[in-house]
């Protein structure tokens, strides 16, 4: 059975680094055991053996508080140091790598590069003494020879530790960009996420309107019709059941939007009329309803985008049903002018309300709602027994010319 990962590598991208430090510790106890027929430093064999199970060991730990990192770094180097000088044990640079390796894991890479600095210094130490040592040797024949060898592993050890630095700065910092790139998509997700429930609180809103405006219409204008037919029943038959036709009409159509709601609220409201057309038959069935004649204006003459259109019929449609239900007036005006702006008012003669007692009901909400949708300005005017001005203001970048 393989040995776990240590717990700070278990899921780690650079595993590979964890593997290859255990693989340079096997090499160096190996180096340990094989005797060699060459000259060497006395050692120590059991110093060395104990040094590097504690120095394996170590790598089972990872420091979180940078005076504990510094002091785990500093046990290390003293491990090092003791079991070189004193146990002369072989291939020290591989325990120099290793304490980079680990270093990089624990470290910024500046700090990083400061150990790798110490760490060529000290091996340059290491074989300077042992090469001073070695040449009191009677074996060594040619010591001008074996100066050049030591100095040629010097640098070869330095060129080492210099270059597994660079490499792992460049490792580590495609980790971290990976890291970075994995963080801005789940902020990307939260954002997309974000986006979809506001669109989503957005269209639930619109067919809300869609709702109120179209439906709302049809069940008011039904009513009206149901009362009407109830006082004419008895003075006057033949009117009463021409309005219970109507009543039955309107009820059709509502119940047709019911169950059709999906469809026509994806299809186009005004099909192939134009908003001039369309609101005239409005007015008509509010003619029908209330026996007011509204003082129409229509001074448009340029084709408005689809958006506008539809913003204009439902607020004049909404406008007409308040008139309706709560404003008990004699006369309505409707202008619907364009210059440099598109202005819609509507203005009655009725009761009014105060503003300030009288909270707005969904449809005035929802005219404005409409309005602001297309970065226009809505303003109602109103007091009791002063009648009630709406006024949507649209600009004309949403329209195209003919």
């Amino acid at each position: 059975m393989s040995m776990p990962l240590p717990k700070y590598t278990r899921n780690h991208p650079l595993q590979f680094l964890v593997y290859l430090e255990w693989i340079l510790l096997i090499v160096l106890l190996v180096s340990e055991i094989q005797p060699i027929g060459v000259y060497q430093l006395p050692r120590v064999v059991w110093l060395n053996f104990l040094g590097i199970v504690i120095f394996t060991l170590l790598g089972w730990f990872a420091p979180t508080r940078l005076w504990q990192r510094f002091l785990y770094t500093t046990l290390e180097f003293i491990l090092i140091l003791l079991i070189s000088l004193s146990g002369g044990i072989r291939l020290i640079a591989i325990l120099f790598i290793v304490l980079i390796i680990r270093s990089c894991f624990i470290f910024s890479p500046r700090t990083c590069l400061t150990i790798t600095g110490i760490s060529l210094f000290l091996v340059c130490a290491i074989q300077v003494y042992r090469f001073q040592f070695l040449t009191g040797i009677p074996l060594m024949r040619n010591p001008d020879q074996m100066k050049l060898f030591w100095l040629g592993s010097i640098v070869l050890i330095g060129l080492i530790l210099v270059f597994l630095q660079l490499l792992m700065y460049a490792v580590l910092s495609e980790r971290q960009s990976r890291e970075q790139l994995a963080q801005a998509h789940a902020k990307l997700r939260e954002y997309a996420l974000e986006i979809e429930n506001l669109a989503t609180v957005q269209e639930r809103n619109r067919i809300a309107r869609e709702i109120h405006d179209s439906l709302g219409h049809s069940l008011t204008a039904f009513n009206l019709h149901l009362e009407a037919a109830l006082r004419l029943l008895e003075s006057d038959p033949e009117e009463a059941r021409e309005l219970l036709v109507e009543a039955k009409l309107l009820g059709s159509n509502a119940l047709r939007d019911v169950r059709q709601s999906v469809a026509t609220l994806r299809s186009d409201l005004l099909k192939d009329r134009s908003l001039d057309v369309a609101l005239t038959e409005l007015m008509q069935n509010f003619h029908r309803t209330t026996n007011i004649t509204p003082n129409f204006t229509y001074q448009v003459n340029f084709s408005l985008s689809t958006p506008i259109k539809i913003a204009v019929y439902r607020i004049v449609q909404e406008a007409l049903t308040n008139i309706c239900k709560y404003a008990a007036a004699s006369e309505v005006n409707i202008s619907i002018q364009a210059d440099k702006m598109l202005k819609v008012i509507i203005q009655d003669n009725g009761k009014g309300f105060d503003t300030e007692k009288t909270t707005s009901g969904f449809g005035l909400q929802g005219m404005r709602e409409r309005t602001l949708a297309l970065n226009g300005n809505f303003t109602l005017t109103t007091a009791p027994l002063a009648g009630c001005r709406i006024e949507a203001i649209f600009p004309l970048n949403f329209s195209s010319a003919l």
